[in-house]
């Protein structure tokens, strides 16, 4: 089967995934010429798939087991995740998808494994005691995607710029997803604010989630959303390397991404009464915004911004 040709089976099932599992993702496929589209599902279904394997979701398909401890978890998600970049059919259906986009774009082995390192750094309960801890974070569970989506959309894997640019939308993503779900990743256990930022807030260890320092965590939340807007509005100047559709909907995500932190800094200490979400008028909105600003693209972002001061992969 030639590499432009992808496994139509293995689209239908990639389809129904990013249908269910996000909403947000699936409207912004929907802008991409249909290779690309075809594409993003493929890779979307593997990165789906990994992280309910490591949250014990689903039962990986006869490979994996809900009652596996982690390690194994990890170490049969690894296995199968190179096997697939190797080229060799798995017989567990999103690895196979997996494998069909790492052969149609060059995509280094690299990106897929450090995507997983970041499962691990969740599966681990890792501590986040700076920023730059923050960053490394949502770099390796989101801007690695980022770059892979890049890839998909047709940059070459060695135009480093580009994908570092890339690598700012999805840094940028998570950050958004951090300051929305603070309260539901406490309830596991999770934190991924900056312990040096909560000290300075005067909020006690273990204690951001509490209702007496809901001020003094809006705070910290703004100043959080702040960083991502910079990660953003970084990202757009990646968009000239991109085709007029896949530059759409990129910008039609970076919209719909950035309007869950403005609406979390804007409502302060309520936020978290209710989990915010961007509805369907605001995401068409979003889309109809992007769409003179891909047209004019190489004029906007012609000029690259600085990445001084911007968390860089390695």
């Amino acid at each position: 089967m030639s590499p432009r040709q992808p496994d139509h089976h293995l689209v239908h099932k990639s389809r129904a995934a990013i249908a269910k599992g996000s909403k947000s993702f699936a409207l912004a496929s929907s802008l991409f010429d249909r290779e690309t589209r075809e594409r993003a599902w493929l890779l979307y279904a593997w990165c789906r798939h990994c992280d309910d394997v490591i949250d014990a979701q689903i039962g990986g398909h006869g490979h994996v087991e809900p009652t596996d401890d982690i390690d194994t978890r990890l170490a049969n998600i690894e296995g199968l995740t190179r096997r697939a970049i190797a080229g060799e059919e798995t017989g567990d259906w999103p690895f196979d998808a997996l494998g069909q986009v790492t052969k149609a774009t060059r995509m280094p082995a690299r990106y897929p494994l450090e995507l997983i390192a970041g499962f691990a750094m969740d599966a681990r309960d890792r501590t986040y005691r700076s920023f730059e801890d923050t960053l490394d974070y949502c770099y390796h569970v989101a801007g690695v995607v980022g770059v892979m989506m890049a890839i998909v959309m047709g940059v070459d894997p060695d135009d480093r710029p580009t994908l570092d640019r890339a690598s700012d939308l999805g840094i940028a993503f998570q950050l958004n997803n951090i300051v929305r779900d603070i309260h539901d990743d406490a309830r596991i256990g999770r934190c991924y604010l900056p312990d040096d930022w909560l000290t300075a807030a005067d909020i006690p260890p273990g204690e951001f989630d509490k209702p007496m320092f809901a001020r003094e965590l809006a705070d910290v939340v703004a100043r959080m959303v702040g960083e991502a807007e910079r990660y953003a509005l970084s990202a757009r100047y990646g968009t000239p390397a991109l085709s007029f559709r896949s530059a759409w909907a990129v910008l039609s995500a970076a919209d719909i991404y950035a309007g869950i932190g403005r609406e979390v800094r804007h409502l302060g200490p309520d936020a978290w009464r209710t989990r915010v979400s961007t509805p369907k008028a605001a995401k068409l909105a979003a889309v109809a915004k992007a769409l003179p600003q891909a047209m004019a693209r190489h004029g906007l972002y012609a000029d690259p911004t600085a990445r001084d001061g911007l968390w860089t992969m390695p």
